[in-house]
């Protein structure tokens, strides 16, 4: 069995990679990063290092990887005769990944079984995402579709900044989870053990992107307003961990409601989360947790979601907006979003921003908390 996995990285080795591994496939990583490709082609193994509390070590071998940017036939072939087909590469690139895999189901054999492709990425319904963008290179050869299963999935492990000395081993916490939808499989669920299926994904989904997203992101933005460089250092803070937990009880209400978890086991999956956070064993910079602003203050991502669908339902979120107030002030010199933020505040006028950036109308109920919101940030960014 092979698996090719798009997005050699920290998240592709240390999670996605591993689990596939240990499922029995041969792993062929794709990637535009041809000094980490030349590096994974040069070894045999890397070591998967579980810090904190219960840590394991993991060795995966079996594996091969492909430049795609130099060699994208090689990639459309490896592709073309895969079992599965997964990604770790964020949302944004999933739309380049699209033409690969789309010319690689047009090569792939119509007696074969079909190609199980899976976006494994922070975003809901990512594999619908990347399905559409295949399905536009596909226009004229829809046939070509009955040969892939496509499956959304959630996926939940904290995967620290890498030290440049380990080489290609990688450092993660102990937790893990990666939830796949079954119903696309039907009689046909493949063999993951690392994975579950589940029958109701967006349930998962919303769940971990309102709690660990939410939460991760909260803390990192409140963390850096406070001066701390740590998540860690952050969670341990007193009143940083207080508007955390606000902004988390916030979308446990919203979680509770919308899909009927047990209160008590939301609040338990809760504390499990901001004990996550805690993990000083991570080392986990507040500016790699909060960087790309812009895409986690969009509208379907772990603020606004949440937020206006509280709104929806009559509460005004308050910790929620406490949280996208801090977003609005992150600025790292090296993360690109953060100062196209930064110039759209000192540039627009608060409305242009929520608009195109939040995606929230002025119609909508969230929308008059959330100018005040952005209207301070702005404020403070024009000095």
């Amino acid at each position: 069995m092979t698996a090719v996995h798009f997005g050699a990285g920290n998240i592709g080795r240390g999670f996605i990679g591993l689990l596939l591994h240990e499922a029995g496939h041969d792993l062929v990583f794709v990637d535009v990063n041809a000094p980490l490709i030349a590096a994974i082609q040069a070894a045999d193994s890397y070591r998967v290092i579980e810090i904190g509390s219960g840590g394991r070590e993991q060795t995966v071998t079996g594996f091969t990887a492909i430049d795609s940017a130099a060699d994208r036939d090689a990639a459309v072939a490896a592709v073309a005769t895969a079992d599965i087909a997964t990604t770790a590469v964020g949302p944004s690139v999933l739309r380049f990944i699209a033409p690969v895999i789309a010319d690689a189901l047009r090569l792939r054999a119509t007696d074969a079984a079909p190609l199980i492709v899976m976006a494994c990425e922070n975003a809901l319904q990512a594999t619908d995402q990347l399905r559409a963008d295949i399905v536009a290179q596909l226009a004229d050869a829809p046939e070509a579709l009955e040969r892939a299963i496509f499956a959304n999935t959630a996926v939940d492990r904290i995967v620290p900044t890498a030290d440049a000395a380990g080489g290609l081993d990688v450092r993660v916490e102990p937790f893990c989870e990666w939830a796949i939808e079954v119903a696309p499989f039907g009689e046909a669920v493949p063999s993951i053990p690392g994975a579950h299926f589940v029958d109701d994904l967006a349930a998962s989904i919303e769940r971990k992107l309102f709690t660990v997203n939410t939460g991760h992101a909260t803390c990192a933005y409140l963390g850096r307003a406070a001066g701390y460089e740590f998540v860690h250092e952050a969670v341990a803070d007193v009143q940083v961990r207080a508007a955390v937990e606000a902004a988390l009880r916030e979308t446990s209400q919203l979680l509770v409601t919308r899909h009927g978890f047990d209160a008590e086991v939301q609040d338990a999956y809760r504390e499990t989360v901001l004990s996550r956070f805690a993990n000083a064993a991570l080392v986990d910079p507040v500016t790699r947790v909060g960087r790309q602003p812009l895409r986690k203050l969009s509208r379907h991502e772990r603020f606004m979601s949440p937020a206006a669908a509280l709104a929806e339902l009559g509460t005004t979120p308050v910790a929620l907006l406490a949280a996208v107030g801090a977003a609005l002030r992150f600025r790292v010199d090296d993360d690109t979003e953060s100062i196209e933020l930064a110039d759209l505040l000192t540039t627009q006028s608060p409305e242009q921003v929520i608009g195109p950036v939040m995606g929230i109308e002025p119609q909508h109920p969230l929308f008059d908390a959330l100018l005040a919101v952005v209207s301070a940030a702005a404020d403070d960014a024009r000095g």
